[in-house]
């Protein structure tokens, strides 16, 4: 069998092809299958790296499970005392908002927003914005007042004029007038005029 195929390979006609593909082709190393090292590192320490690599990998796996395992009895406890998801998003919210107000940024700026303030209501340009408002609201109230006290006066002062008590007075007799045809138009519907003065005819005699 050895000589058969010894026999086939000679008198291939790809025999010059194959073997200088063969040539060409670099022998196989575990140098050279492995990556190679990054700059710096030598194969010990690339060894020792890779080792440690998969031990960290294999804890994070193991601390996922044990996390899984944690949050599920969490949320067996949490049923079992009748906490909704709500009271623990409320209780992570009052949770963070404390945190914050503790954090030294947020007091740091609550600081700087102090003495900002300060800094403005003790400045000259708020003092005389203020007092111009203050002034601005003030004469608007007396114009105010002094608006209402003219209007009445003025319509005192019209209620006591000629003018006007002569057409209260034309009011008043139309009034009158129309009040007494009213009263007597009544009185001629109970007794019409000449019904109760005069007797009621006797028929003529034949």
């Amino acid at each position: 069998m050895e000589s058969a195929s010894q026999d086939i390979n000679l008198n291939s006609p790809n025999k010059g092809l194959l073997s200088d593909a063969m040539t060409d082709v670099p022998v196989d190393s575990a140098a050279s299958a492995r990556t190679l090292a990054p700059e710096g590192l030598t194969l010990a320490e690339e060894e020792e790296l890779r080792s440690e690599l998969a031990k960290v990998e294999e804890e994070i796996g193991t601390l996922r499970q044990v996390l899984a395992a944690k949050e599920r009895h969490c949320g067996e406890l949490k049923r079992r005392l009748g906490l909704t998801p709500l009271d623990g998003l409320k209780q992570n919210l009052s949770k963070s908002w404390h945190d914050v107000q503790v954090s030294n940024a947020y007091v740091k700026t609550s600081e700087k927003l102090g003495e900002w303030n300060d800094k403005v209501t003790q400045s000259d340009f708020y003092k005389k914005t203020q007092e111009t408002l203050s002034q601005a609201g003030q004469k608007t109230s007396a114009a105010l007042s002094n608006v209402g006290s003219v209007i009445s006066r003025k319509l005192g002062d019209m209620r006591n004029s000629a003018t006007f008590k002569s057409f209260e007075d034309r009011v008043g007799t139309i009034k009158s007038r129309v009040v007494g045809s009213r009263e007597n138009s009544t009185d001629g519907l109970h007794s019409p005029s000449g019904a109760g003065d005069k007797p009621p005819q006797d028929n003529a005699p034949f």
